[in-house]
């Protein structure tokens, strides 16, 4: 009965021990289902969802039912245009690092998890593996990201200990999550994957920590992007804070219907 009753408020009402409610909640339907390979409920719309929007976010030409397609029933529908292998194989790649990601959303963050979801976002991606991209590993070409510098190869292993080491001193909270986020993308330690990776450790993080999931949306791309930058520049979280909250509200009002127990009166 009380998750209904959390459940009938809005956003702005909820404690922190409500957010805590839904997403042991969640955290239970999402294990459930994945292991029933259960397609109706929450953990494939969140599946699809995400992997749309994170994967659109990065160039894939899929639409949002292109995608669900895919993961329900591992087809996709024909289509006037040709599909893009790379976007196929990046999208299997999104339902495998989500299935991981609920293997061990409740462990400490880690470098091993870390890795483990560039692992299995990128273990099928023929592309990358033709340009010798490492696959469960950190970066061995320098690369960049707009106009941040991001660290070099040689810097990435100790740099992603730092941050581990201050996140996990800090109070957790949406902010704290967000400047883990934003460290964690300046610091761009795959040779490509590195948004995707990124935003769901994010996803994992909030879980981990009983906060409302962020899940961002391509329709919030730019602003996100902008977002990003600025907390990364010149350390202004207002606009990603912002922009987090909004997508906390858009995933709040998808799993409500989902999470309701209609067995009660």
């Amino acid at each position: 009965m009380a998750i209904n009753n959390v459940l009938k408020k809005e956003i702005i009402e909820l404690t922190d021990e409500d957010q805590k409610i839904i997403v042991k909640e969640l955290c239970n339907r999402f294990i459930i289902e994945h292991r029933k390979n259960d397609k109706s409920g929450i953990y494939c719309k969140t599946q699809y969802m995400f992997a749309f929007n994170s994967n659109h976010m990065e160039g894939s030409t899929l639409t949002i039912d292109q995608t669900q397609s895919l993961f329900q029933t591992g087809t996709l529908p024909k289509s006037s245009d040709d599909y893009v292998v790379k976007d196929i194989e990046e999208a299997q790649g999104h339902f495998l690092m989500f299935n991981e990601m609920i293997h061990n959303y409740n462990q400490k963050l880690s470098e091993e998890i870390i890795k483990g979801y560039r692992y299995r976002l990128k273990q099928g991606v023929f592309e990358d593996l033709a340009n010798g991209y490492p696959c469960g590993e950190y970066k061995n070409r320098a690369n960049f990201v707009s106009d941040i510098i991001t660290a070099k190869p040689n810097e990435v292993h100790d740099r992603i200990v730092e941050l581990l080491e201050w996140y996990h001193n800090e109070d957790k909270n949406l902010l704290t999550l967000l400047k883990l986020h934003a460290q964690y993308e300046k610091i761009h330690p795959f040779q490509d994957g590195n948004g995707r990776t990124g935003r769901m450790i994010l996803f994992k993080e909030c879980l981990y920590n009983g906060i409302l999931p962020v899940l961002f949306t391509e329709e919030n791309q730019l602003d996100y992007k902008k977002a990003l930058n600025n907390a990364q520049k010149i350390n202004d979280y207002s606009k990603l804070i912002h922009i987090a909250k909004r997508s906390q509200k858009k995933y709040y009002d998808e799993i409500k219907f989902f999470l309701y127990d209609y067995s009660q009166k």
